[in-house]
């Protein structure tokens, strides 16, 4: 089938001026890009002046763990409103594949924050992932190998070294997902069991990256002034050393560095911004390839676990009820919260389990004076509530100075790194996240409309080495997506619902008019991205 659409200011994802023309479409792939176009087509679509871009990328997501429930729509739908089609996937080293068959260790993948449960199943590679996702959801995904999955497949969650055995398993997982197309591999440093990887384990893998081209993302050990991943307090800003643990294992080879999330958790944070942008340069001048993205709120969501240290979290039920243990950790939560500038005021509840909904929305502190409990201790209630699983929002990450400031970066990309909750307070990212990146840019705080659209579409496929994604271009897969630029320039943002966007074609099908869901056509449209073996990033 052919379908044209005429007379839109045409954004092509390469970061050139707009034009205004018109894009003729056959099947799922893009014919003809041009000023005007004047030939017959099937259904005719008239933008009179609205706005056509490539269907937006997010750079950043954890979408493959929905990709694969029964019902995924409701977990893509508000990220389509936003004009989203694709995912780069499986990031901060948590990704739903990487495991062996009859792997005794599924229960402690996922970090805390999703699991297999409602999926149509659990793929361990990622050939039988896109088999099972491929044309059976609404939006496109590639995916990254976790490291986190994958070393939990082969020992569990355990505080110590692999053994060369359990090593060697983990490898060959992370490089069969690479040889089999997946976008590249991704370490989570804060997260369980990655947090308990040292430097020169993050050095295979990042040699993986480098022997296969692809991107080594990274969820940094800590992303603020001090935290719990580092025992000294004082002295080096945590943020900073964990860029150091970086640069180590990258410094000297051409990897495909990429920092996820450059935010600044607490006040006593953001400082230190200026000093990590030069850490980067510096290491980008040294010949490795280093990037990083954001996402346009200054909040943030984790797991309720994510302020306690490797020491506590490791612990035994009854160790951690000891009052030597108990006043240890209170000593240490109180330096960290006054050396941080944040504290258990900034820690709002999302979700913390069935029948604890009164909770929710609501900040530790806050929780703390209703149920008369000090601080730590209720923090610690809610830990033990929510098995230690439970999901919070915090902020400060960040700033509108910073995130202004980083959307002028050449270097910098863009995503949400959000996902649907099935209860409790939701992340604001799912709903709006895109939408308000492209109203910085008509109020002025953003880069240029063509930058600000390359930085969520050509410049993301390039950079995880997407086929025939991410430009409106002749013989490109048709993801396109339609904005009102008015209406986005007037909008009030952080709604809970999306604005400005009026419709999306996901690989040719129209998913998206005015508001509506083709819920049917959902069903099928989405297709599995796979990296090829030798893939080489042109915006020719």
């Amino acid at each position: 089938m052919k379908q044209l659409i005429k007379n839109g200011k045409i954004y092509d994802g390469t970061g050139a001026a707009p034009f205004t023309g018109d894009v003729l479409l056959e099947d799922d792939r893009i014919v003809k890009v041009a000023a005007v176009i004047d030939e017959e087509a099937d259904r005719v679509y008239d933008l009179e002046g609205l706005s056509i871009a490539p269907g937006f990328i997010d750079g950043h997501s954890h979408n493959d763990w929905f990709a694969i429930k029964k019902e995924p729509l409701p977990y893509f739908a508000p990220f389509l409103r936003q004009g989203i089609a694709t995912f780069v996937t499986g990031n901060c080293g948590v990704s739903a594949i990487g495991f062996e068959p009859d792997c005794p260790h599924m229960d402690v993948m996922g970090a805390g924050l999703f699991s297999f449960r409602d999926t149509t199943g659990a793929y361990g590679t990622l050939d039988e992932f896109f088999a099972a996702v491929d044309g059976n959801m609404p939006c496109n995904l590639s995916v990254l190998a976790g490291h986190c999955t994958a070393r939990a497949a082969v020992s569990g969650s355990v505080n110590r070294k692999l053994t060369p055995e359990e090593e060697e398993r983990m490898l060959a997982i992370l490089e069969k997902a690479l040889q089999q197309g997946a976008a590249g591999l991704s370490l989570g440093m804060m997260y369980d069991p990655g947090l308990y990887a040292d430097v020169e384990e993050q050095r295979k893998l990042a040699r993986l990256c480098v022997k296969y081209g692809r991107p080594l993302t990274v969820h940094p050990r800590a992303e603020s002034k001090v935290s719990m991943a580092y025992p000294q307090l004082l002295g080096r800003a945590h943020i900073l050393r964990a860029f150091d643990e970086l640069a180590e294992i990258s410094r000297g080879t051409p990897l495909k560095l990429h920092y996820s999330h450059a935010i600044f958790v607490g006040r006593s944070s953001f400082k230190y911004k200026d000093e990590l942008l030069k850490m980067m340069d510096e290491l980008r001048a040294g010949g490795v390839d280093v990037m990083f993205d954001i996402y346009d709120e200054t909040l943030g969501v984790s797991v309720i676990t994510v302020i306690l240290p490797d020491w506590y979290r490791s612990m035994s039920p009854a160790e951690k009820k000891k009052p030597l243990t108990r006043l240890k950790l209170a000593a240490l939560v109180k330096a960290s919260s006054l050396l941080l500038g944040f504290g258990f005021k900034d820690i709002v509840v999302a979700y913390v389990g069935p029948g604890c909904e009164r909770f929710e929305g609501k900040s530790v502190h806050q929780i703390a004076q209703e149920e008369g409990l000090s601080d730590l201790d209720a923090y610690l209630m809610l830990c033990e509530v929510s098995d230690f699983k439970g999901r919070v929002n915090m902020g400060p990450y960040s700033t509108p100075e910073i995130i202004s400031e980083f959307e002028h970066n050449e270097h910098c990309l863009y995503m949400t790194d959000a996902w649907v909750e099935d209860h409790g307070v939701q992340n604001p990212a799912i709903y709006d996240c895109y939408p308000k990146f492209l109203r910085d840019s008509l109020l002025g705080t953003g880069d240029t409309m063509p930058n600000t659209i390359r930085r969520m579409t050509g410049a993301i496929a390039d950079r995880f080495l997407l086929p025939e994604r991410g430009y409106l271009k002749a013989g490109y897969f048709a993801d396109l997506t339609v904005f009102d630029e008015e209406a986005i320039r007037r909008a009030a943002p952080d709604r809970e619902r999306a604005f400005g966007i009026e419709k999306l074609f996901i690989n040719g099908r129209l998913v998206l008019d005015g508001g509506e869901l083709d819920e049917e056509a959902l069903k099928t449209t989405g297709r599995a991205i796979r990296v090829p073996a030798a893939s080489v990033a042109s915006c020719a």
